[in-house]
């Protein structure tokens, strides 16, 4: 978990992590998808995990896309190496419980293994406004009903690369939920940033959990999916 590296103040200092002005969309190449598990993403279009999620009336299709970055990360004020990055660990918490398809969005040009190097980077990322590239080709959203966006919070706000995701795909008629993993700022500005960036989607209620705590975070998780109607397997 990425936060400000001056822990006293409060996330409107732009101490957290911003990153370098990227080319948007013109490094889309290669798909990362996978049925909802914890298994590693695969190369392809998106296919159910199972049947169930494309058949029947009652049953929400559901697509969570997720941006997650390993590495030298944020840990009760210090700092911890981390295999695998805290959002990937919710996202896969999630898929294991639900009916769902996957896709892991990744930076064209790979976020610093430095926790200093990626604060330094998303500073620039956000004082620029950019849209950092996504490597891979973008999914299409038709077949889906229900989108959980997932990320982490880097200086209040889910990093630049999930506005790259949002602003390029059609998100009308779909319900939008935020899920972030986060140091101190909860869901931060996501709900009114895809409010933004997702015109004519409902955005309906997030999920934030604790970076140093997502792996304890079962309880938490399961009891997200029910209030959201999402049938627990």
């Amino acid at each position: 978990m990425i936060t400000p590296q001056h822990h006293g103040a409060l996330p409107g200092r732009r101490t957290v992590l911003r990153g370098a002005l990227l080319t948007a969309t013109a490094a889309l190449s290669a798909t990362y998808l996978a049925g909802c598990s914890p298994s590693s993403p695969r190369s392809g279009i998106p296919t159910s995990s199972q049947s169930a999620a494309t058949t029947g009336s009652n049953v929400k299709r559901v697509l969570l896309a997720y941006f997650s970055r390993p590495g030298e990360n944020y840990y009760y004020g210090g700092r911890t190496d981390l295999k695998v990055g805290n959002t990937e660990v919710l996202a896969n918490k999630i898929g294991s419980r639900i009916t769902c398809d996957t896709y892991r969005i990744q930076a064209a040009d790979p976020y610093p293994h430095d926790y200093d190097a990626t604060v330094q980077r998303n500073v620039r990322e956000q004082d620029t406004d950019a849209r950092t590239a996504i490597e891979g080709r973008l999914p299409s959203l038709d077949d889906y009903d229900t989108i959980l966006l997932a990320s982490p919070i880097w200086n209040v706000r889910a990093p630049m690369i999930m506005t790259t995701f949002t602003e390029a795909l059609d998100f009308r008629g779909k319900t939008v939920h935020p899920v972030t993993t986060y140091a101190m700022s909860g869901l931060g500005t996501t709900e009114r940033d895809y409010a933004a960036s997702c015109p004519g989607a409902t955005i309906a209620e997030g999920l934030a959990v604790r970076g140093e705590e997502v792996k304890d975070a079962d309880t938490e998780v399961e009891a997200w999916l029910r209030r959201i109607r999402l049938p627990v397997r």
